[in-house]
């Protein structure tokens, strides 16, 4: 395990001649690279555009996130420290993201911003980051093929050296697919039983027609305004072929359209010139040299480690540690390092030692509040504990009042000790999952707790987006069974829900979707 891991920070560190590490601050992200100021400079700003215009293309806007709910990006050197922090050796995965409340993180290699077209890493990255902007900008969840081929869409992009950019281009990838792979009609996309049911072993054009239906009804000025009265019809009630056809018509005639306008000589994306978006606001700095020393045990902290590797990586924080013992961010990784590895107290300690040097430390009050939720779960006194635990939290509240993580915890301080949340409690998880709409475990983690208290319409409204989450899995398929269980009027008790849960529930705590050149 020490091999892997001085392999891994050789991958993930260019050179210790060459520790450039530059964090780059705006609304909507922070991005950690070992790169110029300039270059992550431009970088941010392509991020910030890009969330812009898909705000004015969907006229979905949102007040920005609390500072440690935007997306944190970290760039490391190439496609293999990226499937290395992925535990793959599939050569295809260019880049991962995964939604988490207070702490979305998604793992790039290298990008060229200096061009304008993004490669395939940053093509990914853009995916990603439209499925996490659509879920967070929408209380009902879109269908799987507008949840993809929007991704699809918008990740089409081209960033124009005058500040202006194209959106919605000719996608070179699913146009191969349209050509090459199993035939997917706009009819199966939008009756998602009866795709099941003609779907082959053979990979097939899910994701090129879901682009190809998705550009078609928003650039085409016949079908203008469709695809957003098909969307009120389903939120309406109506099944998505019910709302379909109501709204487009016939369907056959539909996949008429779509084999010409496939066909065109040319297809036309939406150009946004420079004075038609805002000027991104980004903030860059040069991280210390703790910082930069630290950053490779950051970055796999943040992936996620098992005890067994974090039993090996706090060993090199501690390392570091030694060396830089009066940089409070180098303290606060430790104190992450020493959680993971079940070190309560001393992440306790280096908690403590990182606020003591700066009260403002969000993941020191973070990993502190972890570390004693963890001994709170043995102590004697457990109310006392469990009160106690509390207080990091409480204390990053007053910091930062749109944090999720302490109206989490302080919902977990009555449900760990198997004490019905008190109705001020409650509200916090429904708060939390209204500010991280995104993360499915909380979601997840909301509905079961709505159920048990007999609030069958809101349990349903909240088992709706892990229902049709757009990587779906064993999760999604549960959640639509407990969602026909409410409908049918006999709604699961606990022990059938756990039942109903099992085989998903595992895939909420890593709800975080990795895409490769496919897209899958």
């Amino acid at each position: 395990m020490r091999i892997f891991l001085a392999m891994l920070a050789a991958v993930l560190l260019p050179s210790a001649a060459r520790a450039e590490w530059h964090e780059a601050s705006s609304a909507h992200f922070v991005v950690y690279a070992d790169d110029s100021e300039r270059d992550i400079r431009k970088f941010s700003e392509q991020l910030e555009r890009y969330h812009e215009a898909m705000a004015v293309i969907t006229q979905r806007t949102l007040p920005p996130p609390s500072p440690s709910n935007r997306v944190t990006v970290y760039v490391v050197r190439n496609a293999a420290a990226v499937q290395r922090l992925m535990g793959t050796d599939e050569r295809a995965i260019r880049g991962f993201y995964l939604p988490r409340a207070g702490g979305s993180v998604a793992f790039v290699p290298q990008v060229d911003a200096r061009t304008g077209q993004p490669d395939l890493s940053m093509t990914v990255l853009l995916h990603e980051y439209a499925h996490h902007f659509l879920i967070s900008n929408s209380g009902f969840p879109d269908p799987r093929w507008v949840a993809e081929g929007a991704a699809e869409f918008f990740a089409s992009v081209k960033f124009n050296g005058d500040g202006g950019l194209n959106i919605g281009m000719p996608n070179a990838i699913r146009y191969g697919e349209l050509n090459f792979a199993g035939d997917v009609t706009a009819e199966d996309l939008i009756d998602p039983k009866l795709y099941e049911s003609r779907r082959g072993r053979r990979y097939d054009m899910f994701y090129g027609k879901s682009w190809l239906l998705y550009h078609y009804l928003t650039m085409e000025p016949a079908r203008r305004g469709q695809l957003r009265g098909y969307l009120q019809a389903m939120r309406a009630g109506k099944s998505s072929r019910e709302a379909a056809e109501t709204v487009f018509g016939d369907l056959a005639q539909l996949e008429r359209e779509l084999d010409r306008y496939q066909d065109r000589r040319e297809i036309l994306g939406l150009v946004f010139q420079p004075n038609q978006l805002d000027t991104p606001q980004v903030a860059v700095r040069a991280l210390s040299a703790g910082e930069a020393a630290m950053m490779p045990v950051q970055i796999r902290s943040k992936r996620g480690v098992t005890r067994e590797q974090a039993s090996e990586l706090v060993v090199e924080a501690r390392t570091i540690a030694a060396r830089y013992p009066g940089d409070p961010a180098v303290l606060a990784a430790l104190a992450e390092a020493e959680h993971d590895a079940g070190n309560e107290a001393e992440a306790i300690a280096a908690a403590d030692a990182a606020l003591a040097l700066d009260p403002n430390r969000v993941n020191a009050y973070v990993q502190k509040g972890f570390a004693l939720f963890a001994l709170a779960a043995e102590a004697e006194d457990r109310d006392a504990a469990y009160r106690a635990a509390r207080e990091p939290f409480l204390a990053l509240n007053r910091i930062e009042n749109d944090h999720p993580l302490p109206l989490i915890f302080y919902n977990r301080s009555f449900a760990e000790r198997g004490v019905q949340p008190p109705e001020n409690a409650a509200h916090a998880l429904e708060r939390a999952a209204e500010l991280a709409p995104f993360d499915i475990s909380l979601r997840l983690n909301l509905a079961i707790q709505q159920l048990r208290e007999g609030q069958l319409e809101q349990a349903r409204t909240n088992f709706l987006p892990i229902a049709y989450n757009p990587h779906g899995g064993e999760l999604a398929d549960g959640a639509r069974t407990v969602i026909e269980r409410i409908d049918g009027g006999t709604p699961p008790d606990g022990r059938e829900l756990q039942l109903i849960l099992a085989g998903g529930a595992a895939q909420a705590v890593s709800a975080g979707a990795a895409e490769g050149a496919d897209g899958s």
